[in-house]
């Protein structure tokens, strides 16, 4: 057992499971292990630190909790280093923001400032499998929708271009804050219907620069995708806060 692994590192008001959990935290990342790498093992954790078996099993939920490592019994068993998924960590992030009177605003200000970046940095870097499944997403929406199912659908179809974009980046960190922001426009959007009622010029600007979009990153021209993602951001602004606005006034009274 390294002695890497001490509570006495860590904040002492916490308690001594969350001690144990972050000391295992810090010598995961101390000894560069990676996901699938085993743990040591329960008698060598009380062992170690000295403590009552309730103490280590406590800390490893803990851990778990967090999705950082992975038991399995039977032969071969153990506690393994696992890796957060995208999706947990969205989900885990999403619930932070459950209660906060979060904005169209707010979020298209951050959108306004991060994907036109996006757009210009993953101009010319696009396989053409990457761009096949832009214009796979974009077919979703290439038509007006006939019903606020329809709507809605295509509503969501549209943010998950956005999501796409977002995967294709490069940098994991602004790849991982763009996709978030689209999964919480996301669930606005549905939570608050934001698809009703139906707005033509919604659908249409948005069909109009995702495929003029396509075009600039085929083409690898990353200040026409600047551009036209820096538009796009200020045309969505515009009409999704019309979209809140109306919704908002559909719970007040005449």
């Amino acid at each position: 057992m390294p002695p890497a692994i001490t509570p006495s590192k860590t904040d002492a008001k916490r308690s001594r499971p969350a001690q144990v959990a972050e000391a295992i935290k810090s010598w995961v990342v101390e000894q560069g292990l990676t996901p699938g790498d085993r743990l040591p093992s329960e008698p060598d954790l009380i062992a170690h630190f000295g403590m009552a078996k309730g103490t280590i099993r406590e800390a490893m939920r803990i851990l778990e909790a967090q999705g950082l490592v992975k038991s399995r019994t039977g032969p071969g068993g153990g506690t393994f280093v696992h890796e957060v998924s995208r999706e947990r960590a969205k989900a885990l992030l999403s619930n932070y923001f459950y209660f906060k009177d979060m904005t169209i605003g707010d979020v298209y200000q951050v959108r306004r400032a991060l994907e036109p970046e996006l757009a210009a940095s993953l101009a010319g870097t696009l396989s053409q499998e990457q761009l096949a499944r832009l214009e796979e997403i974009v077919a979703i929406y290439a038509e007006p929708p006939q019903s606020a199912e329809q709507e809605r659908d295509q509503h969501i179809a549209s943010l998950a271009f956005h999501g796409a974009l977002a995967e294709f980046s490069r940098n994991p960190l602004l790849s991982f804050v763009i996709g978030f922001i689209e999964k919480l426009l996301s669930d606005i959007t549905v939570y608050r219907q934001l698809y009703t009622p139906h707005n033509l010029a919604l659908w249409e600007s948005g069909l109009d620069y995702h495929r003029r979009l396509i075009a600039a990153l085929r083409e690898g021209d990353s200040g026409a995708a600047r551009a036209i993602m820096k538009a796009h951001m200020e045309t969505a602004w515009t009409h999704m806060g019309d979209q809140e606005a109306k919704a908002l006034r559909g719970f007040l009274p005449e």
